[in-house]
Order: C-alpha cells, then structure tokens, then sequence
C-alpha cells in the first residue's frame, strides 16, 4: 500500500507539472519573436555555428515529440516547432540542438546515457511483471525474485538520473547560445528560459518517483528477508 500511495502522489505531480508545461509552451508559442526565425532556420543556424554539417532538422508528428536522435543524426522537430516562428520554437529547437552539440562533442553523461538504452529497453518490459511476482512470493519469504526486480529496477533509475544532467546541459548550451546570438531580445530570452525550466522540471519529478519506488521495493526487501 505505501508504494501505491507514493506512486500515485508522483503521478498526481508529474500531471501537474505537465500541465503547467503545456500551458507555458502554449502561452508562449503565442509570442513571435522578433527575427521572424522558424524553429528549422533556428535549428540549423545553432548547428552550423557549432561545425555541425552531418545532421538534419526535420519534421515529426504530435505535440512536445521533439527530440534527438544520434542513431541516424537528426532533430526531429513537431510541426509548431518546425514551423514556428514563436519563443517556444527557438527554445525548443535550440534544447534540442543542445543534445545534438552533446553529441558531436562526446559529452559523458550522453554517451553513457546510450549505452544503457539496450539494458533500460530490456528491463522495462519485464520488470513490472518481476516486481509483482517477487512481492507475492515475498510473502511466503522467497525474496529472490524481488531481488531480481530490484536489479531490474535499478537500471531504468540509473537512466533517469543519467537523463538529469544531459536535459541540462542541454538547455544551458541552448539559452547560453540564444543570448549571445542574440536570436532572442532582451524580453523574449526570459520567456525561452522559463519555458525549458519547466521542461526540466518534468525529468526531475520522473527522476525522484523512480528514485523513490525504488528504495521502498528495497525496505520491503529488506523487511522479508529478516
């Protein structure tokens, strides 16, 4: 009972959290910039000011879906972002250039954050299944499978604490860039700030749920194993 009652207070604040970022990207995709810059022609800009001539910025369905990918070097932009000529767009399009410099730049947390992309795709669709078994045989004193759940567990919360620092670091590359560029003014930079600080802000509410769940899994281990 106490893990379902946490988990459901972290979703209760993950979904908050969410909406307040939906409500900032839209509130501020509302507000055009300056230039007239697409989120594309910004994307493209940040990258070639970087010696970034192998990726491409292309087009993704959906809202928020913007993303880098290093397995075939593009940034995939959504359509608002893509074509958008707002300070949602350059925030967005910039972050998502960060991890693109990352890249390039052999930037740690990154490269260990792929490397564990093969055991996190492993481990996330079996471990629900291994928890609750390991916490039924758990009450018969057969901790074993909880055990193995836990090791499980333990590496998808490895990939969300690593996730931490690369969200970061990519938006200060991002607003670091968008400044002395000067791509966004003096009123439009704080905007394209408070509006990746509640992007970050997601990861961080996913990274302590996980964290969490995880050393109550370990106190109940604990607890059936003495």
């Amino acid at each position: 009972m106490p893990i379902m009652i946490v988990s459901l207070i972290f979703v209760g604040i993950s979904m908050l959290v969410s909406m307040i970022l939906k409500s900032k990207f839209t509130k501020y995709s509302k507000v055009r910039l300056s230039n007239g810059m697409s989120g594309k022609e910004i994307a493209e800009k940040m990258l070639r000011e970087n010696g970034i001539y192998d990726v491409k910025v292309i087009s993704v369905d959906g809202f928020l879906t913007d993303h880098y990918n290093p397995a075939n070097k593009t940034v995939n932009l959504s359509p608002e972002v893509y074509s958008g000529t707002s300070v949602s767009a350059a925030a967005v399009a910039a972050h998502e250039c960060g991890h693109a410099v990352q890249h390039a730049t052999a930037y740690g947390p990154l490269v260990m954050r792929s490397k564990l992309v093969p055991a996190v795709q492993f481990s996330s669709t079996i471990v629900n299944w291994v928890l609750l078994a390991g916490v039924i045989m758990a009450a018969s004193g057969n901790t074993t499978v909880l055990l193995i759940g836990i090791i499980l567990m333990s590496v998808t919360v490895l990939f969300t604490l690593v996730t931490l620092p690369v969200e970061f670091d990519a938006s200060k590359r991002a607003l670091a860039w968008l400044d002395t560029t000067n791509v966004t003014n003096s009123t439009e930079y704080p905007q394209a700030k408070d509006a990746l600080k509640w992007a970050a802000t997601t990861y961080v509410v996913a990274a302590l749920a996980a964290v969490v769940t995880l050393i109550q899994y370990i106190m109940l281990y604990m607890s059936r194993r003495d």
